[in-house]
């Protein structure tokens, strides 16, 4: 997984505590992250495309959410920046081994590829189990702080 999703997934909390309306830029949530902004940006492209965040252009535009943090999963968010391609794929390295068959489908008959689809699966299942709220709750329930430091922080970056 890319260090994307990880920008992506604190990117979306830090915008569930700004002000109420406030947009805020990519530039402003990568000095608030020190991270590239560049390339933040086209992991924020990536959330407005699956409908995760909105844009706004102008002196006052910025990135919102597009919808409550109860609405968005962890597997949105992942697969918002990874795309919807399974991480494991099959190359079926098996039809060349000693004993391979050319015409069989490894994708259903190798133990590798099985175990792995299975694995899968269940990461998928417990990444779309967790809402984005529930990590928000579980941050301010241990951090009670996070939410006013995040805003005042916010406020005292400079607007590039």
């Amino acid at each position: 997984m890319s260090e994307g999703v990880e920008w992506a997934l604190h990117s979306c909390l830090t915008l569930s505590w700004a002000e109420p309306g406030q947009a805020v830029t990519a530039t402003k949530l990568a000095a608030f992250y020190d991270l590239p902004a560049a390339y933040l940006n086209k992991q924020l492209q990536a959330l407005v495309r699956a409908e995760i965040l909105t844009s706004t252009s102008g002196p006052r535009g910025g990135f919102r959410l597009a919808r409550d943090l109860k609405q968005i999963t962890l597997m949105d968010v992942v697969a918002a920046i990874e795309g919807p391609q399974d991480a494991f794929r099959c190359q079926g390295i098996l039809r060349a081994a000693p004993g391979g068959d050319p015409e069989t489908d490894y994708l259903k008959t190798c133990v590798v590829s099985q175990a792995m689809a299975r694995a899968e699966l269940a990461w998928r299942r417990e990444l779309a189990a967790q809402t984005l709220a529930d990590i928000r709750d579980t941050v301010e329930s241990r951090f009670p702080r996070t939410p006013e430091s995040t805003r005042h922080r916010l406020t005292n970056l400079r607007r590039p």
